[in-house]
């Protein structure tokens, strides 16, 4: 890919303005390379990741989201996925934003944080955000909402369920039992592209209640960083005596492209996420 050299002007919503088309080139290409991944992916099949370490969601040892592996589905598959990829590196050297983080955590200027606001998934390697219909998680739509003026991150997953035939030339969606999955998140800036993270607490929204069509919510402390503090502590002392020494792992993610469409951004545990505004009427397609 050729990147072209641009000049910036800084604005007050800390986005800069680019003097060539070379982003909305690789923004389109990008789209179009998404569109031929779900288009293959629908010829060959798809994921079927499901709940925990045995579903192939989450790591064995470290606990953290798996990245999956695309050429398990297929080498178009996967050749169209390294596509995409390149194409998010290409763009991550021509991010507008200079600061990515400003404002965020700020109650007076949140609302002006480059971060802020809702953004939709169109692409991402973790397998922890991955969803299909041939999954006992079953198909999902996912999307991340950033409360600038709070510091918090809120991922909605929205559960779709399964269609079901009425007749021949109708079919109605059965209501999941888990509607909605809420794990909210404390975001501070790490840095100028880095936001460090806290999570607080999931909330899970039932469409049942024993059998009635009542729906009701449970909120669950997610105690990671406390049950992370113990295990290295026990390590320690199960190693008594040596000198390397491991602390708990900092969760985060660096922001590799910003501007008020689109966001790439990698985690601590190396998986990439694409996600776009609602705003963005050429991603609105391509929204998982």
């Amino acid at each position: 890919f050729t990147v072209l050299l641009f000049t910036a002007a800084a604005t007050t919503n800390g986005f800069s303005v680019p003097s060539a088309s070379s982003n909305a080139q690789l923004k389109a290409d990008l789209l179009q390379r998404i569109r031929t991944l779900k288009e293959l992916k629908e010829r060959d099949g798809d994921f079927s990741i499901d709940f925990g370490v045995k579903g192939g969601e989450i790591d064995k040892k470290s606990r953290a989201p798996q990245k999956v592996d695309f050429y398990t589905i297929s080498e178009d598959v996967g050749k169209a996925a390294d596509e995409v990829i390149g194409i998010t590196s290409e763009l991550e050297k021509c991010s507008p934003t200079d600061n990515p983080t400003q404002y965020l955590g700020d109650k007076e200027k949140g609302n002006e944080a480059p971060l802020n606001g809702e953004w939709k998934l169109l692409f991402t390697t973790a397998a922890d955000a991955n969803f299909s219909k041939n999954s006992k998680r079953g198909s999902a739509s996912v999307k991340n909402v950033v409360n600038a003026c709070k510091g918090s991150i809120t991922n909605v997953i929205d559960f779709q369920g399964e269609s079901t035939a009425d007749d021949e030339t109708t079919s109605t969606k059965k209501v999941p039992l888990v509607k909605q999955l809420n794990v909210v998140i404390g975001a501070k800036p790490a840095s100028k592209s880095r936001v460090g993270l806290q999570f607080k607490y999931a909330k899970v929204v039932f469409s049942r209640f024993f059998g009635l069509k009542r729906q009701w919510n449970l909120y669950i402390p997610v105690p990671a960083p406390f049950i992370t503090r113990l295990i290295v502590f026990f390590s320690r002392i199960f190693r008594f005596g040596r000198k390397d020494k491991k602390v708990p792992p900092k969760a985060y993610f660096d922001v590799l492209y910003l501007d008020n469409e689109l966001r790439i951004q990698r985690t601590g545990e190396d998986n990439l996420f694409v996600q776009a505004k609602p705003t963005w009427d050429d991603a609105v397609p391509f929204f998982t």
